[in-house]
């Protein structure tokens, strides 16, 4: 069996990359972003193809700030494209199983490989395309800011896809339901979560017991939920309260933020991993308030942080962890469920420490990356029959 991979970026797919390499199953992986910056994932550079003659621009443009928001749509869908022409001759030339290409890359190097008689599987880490737009632009349109970056080209080409494609691998029952929600058959889906980093991800001291430290960690958006999370934890009731925001701020939520209580609320920005693990080991809960989120990797990394987690039920939390277990699960968009659950907290050091340990042994059973690794495995099995050799080439 070979197997390759097309990315923009990094995403999951290196960790993925470093399962297949396991089974002796890996081609190539494709990214759009420069070798210099993919080095550091581990993956040999005889296995890696890089076509990072756009995202590579924008990533240097945005670092400094001269990337406009306006050129967002333009380029974004240019770089989906010029990508996927990149790759169908390199993937023809490849004798390649399957490609699994992360959704919005891979429809004609895809087809293509179809042709040959392999397998194309769209790997789509968030909700369906449609329904996430739905969701998201009704949380701007309720805090009044526009949704600049949507571009239904991308919309339609991620239908081609679905369409297209053997299979469509998704990280969590809420991203499944959604495309069974458009239409979807449920045949055609597979539902994978994401796995931890267990080397790196480990507790590094324990929380103040005179405290209460909150953490969030990803971008300040609206997608996030951030402001239920903000009026959730202006109702909290403790004399030394804390909530830490650990990412980017989107530069639209600066004006959403000045309309929110913010006492007690450090804006950190973004944060190394190793400052990543010191503030989720030292955070009573994480909280993932998302309005839309595929499944969010921050709550396994805070679970093997000891870090109970309270999440929205549209981020994966449900297949990572039992609710009142492990931690809570609420409604999005729900600012009195998440207050109530991080009063409780608050109040009960000893549920606390019950929820924190459950949290690690729930995590340290999920067997990390290699659970993910596994499960791939089988599904790519049952698309491909075992009778396939080693590197043998499609309809050969």
């Amino acid at each position: 069996m070979r197997v390759s991979q097309a990315v923009f970026g990094v995403y999951h797919h290196f960790a993925l990359a470093h399962q297949l390499r396991g089974y002796d199953a890996l081609g190539t992986v494709y990214s759009t972003y420069p070798w210099r910056r993919l080095r550091r994932e581990g993956i040999p550079q005889a296995q890696v193809a890089t076509f990072p003659w756009v995202h590579g621009p924008l990533m240097a443009l945005a670092r400094y700030g001269l990337y406009p928001s306006r050129w967002t749509k333009g380029l974004d869908y240019a770089n989906a494209l010029l990508f996927d022409q990149w790759l169908t001759p390199r993937i023809n030339q490849e004798a390649c199983d399957a490609l699994i290409a992360i959704s919005g890359a891979g429809l004609r190097a895809g087809a293509s490989l179809q042709e040959r008689g392999g397998k194309y599987i769209c790997d789509r880490g968030s909700s369906h395309a449609r329904y996430q737009w739905r969701l998201v632009s009704a949380e701007h349109r309720r805090w009044q800011v526009p949704f600049g970056t949507y571009d239904e080209r991308d919309t339609v080409r991620e239908e081609q896809q679905y369409a297209q494609a053997d299979c469509i691998v998704v990280p969590s029952t809420f991203a499944a339901r959604s495309f069974m929600a458009e239409g979807i058959p449920a045949e055609k889906l597979r539902t994978i979560p994401y796995g931890v980093e267990l080397d790196a991800f480990h507790p590094q001291g324990a929380p103040d017991p005179e405290r209460f430290d909150v953490a969030f960690a990803g971008q300040v958006n609206l997608r996030k939920g951030i402001p239920y999370l903000l009026e959730a934890f202006a109702r909290v009731r403790h004399p030394r309260k804390r909530l830490r925001l650990l990412g980017p701020v989107l530069s639209y939520m600066k004006p959403v933020l000045a309309r929110l209580p913010m006492e007690n609320v450090e804006v950190l920005g973004p944060v190394g991993r190793a400052d990543m693990i010191r503030y989720l080991s030292a955070s009573h809960v994480l909280v993932l308030p998302s309005i839309e989120e595929g499944f969010g990797l921050v709550q396994g990394e805070a679970m093997a942080c000891g870090c109970p987690v309270i999440a929205s039920s549209n981020t994966g939390a449900a297949d990572l962890f039992t609710d009142g277990v492990e931690g809570f699960i609420v409604p999005p968009g729900d600012a009195d469920a998440l207050a109530e659950r991080l009063q409780e907290l608050a109040d009960d050091p000893a549920k606390q420490e019950s929820i924190r340990q459950a949290a690690l042994d729930r995590v340290r059973h999920l067997g990390g990356w290699n659970d993910y690794g596994d499960r791939w495995i089988a599904v790519l099995r049952g698309l491909i029959g075992e009778d396939i050799a080693d590197g043998e080439e499609p309809g050969k």
